[in-house]
């Protein structure tokens, strides 16, 4: 009787938090990519690969726009030039869950962690080193897999 009871004021408590408080409101045409990825045999779950090759603007930036949600980066593979300045325009899709976009990587001079909203903000940053660098949503609620462990991540690949 004690458990029931318990598991009675559990569900209780956790019902107001569902799947709108989790993202599962945000249905987009990547999280059906990832559904169908799965179906196929993936288990990783993850978006499909979408990859953007970096082009230098006259001024000599790159710039890439991406776009976060639904446990997805868009695009989530990014090439670039080393030495080269690099501009990330980045925004979150609607939806409540809040998202971030995180890199790690000092020694390639590329460190940043960037809360996602619905107005754009732009991340500079010059990469030093070729490589390949993850990119990933750094959001996690108590009891449930992280947004990175979710599929939210990426590469920044750092060419010649």
């Amino acid at each position: 009787m004690k458990y029931t009871s318990l598991l009675v004021l559990v569900l209780v408590f956790l019902l107001p938090f569902g799947p709108a408080v989790y993202g599962d409101e945000e249905k987009q045409p990547a999280k059906e990519a990832a559904s169908a990825a799965a179906e196929e045999g993936h288990s990783h779950g993850a978006m499909k690969e979408k990859r953007v090759v970096a082009a230098v603007d006259a001024d000599g930036v790159q710039r890439v726009e991406v776009v976060g949600g639904g446990y997805y980066f868009d695009p989530n593979y990014i090439v670039v030039k080393v030495n080269v300045p690099v501009e990330l325009k980045v925004r979150k899709e609607a939806g409540y869950t809040p998202h971030d976009i995180v890199v790690k990587a000092p020694e390639a001079g590329i460190d940043f962690a960037e809360s996602l909203g619905k107005d754009p903000k732009v991340i500079a940053f010059t990469p030093k080193a070729v490589g390949k660098y993850e990119m990933y949503c750094s959001k996690k609620l108590i009891f449930v897999k992280s947004h990175k462990d979710r599929g939210m991540v990426g590469t920044i690949e750092v060419v010649q």
